[in-house]
């Protein structure tokens, strides 16, 4: 089941759950304008209760809302956060937040069942 919680011009985050996980990819601009589409997609991810992945391919900018986001859903999950091929602004909030020591960044090429949203 996929659900688009927000579709703007600068940014989209699309939250899908599957049989035995939950994928919420992350595009375009991840700021505070955004805090309620992405407090929706930590609430839709804990209600699964699966082990959760955050597609981060096509993060352009994160703000300190998308490091919360990674926080809560690292600390709300039941499986470690894997958070998938993040650019080095994210692997740089990441490091500086020590929130990195939370979550398992994996390459896109480590699972094949990837997000299959566009």
């Amino acid at each position: 089941m996929e659900e688009a919680i927000v579709n703007q011009a600068t940014a989209r985050v699309v939250v899908e759950t599957r049989e035995s996980s939950t994928w919420i990819t992350l595009d375009g601009d991840i700021d505070v304008s955004l805090a309620p589409e992405l407090a929706a997609a930590v609430g839709q991810a804990e209600t699964a209760a699966l082990p959760t992945l955050v597609d981060g391919r096509r993060i352009a900018f994160m703000d300190s809302s998308g490091i919360a986001l990674l926080a809560r859903l690292a600390s709300r999950t039941p499986a470690p956060l894997r958070v998938v091929d993040p650019p080095e602004v994210v692997r740089f909030l990441l490091e500086v937040t020590r929130i990195g020591d939370m979550v398992e960044i994996i390459s896109g090429d480590d699972d094949d069942d990837g997000p299959t949203a566009a």
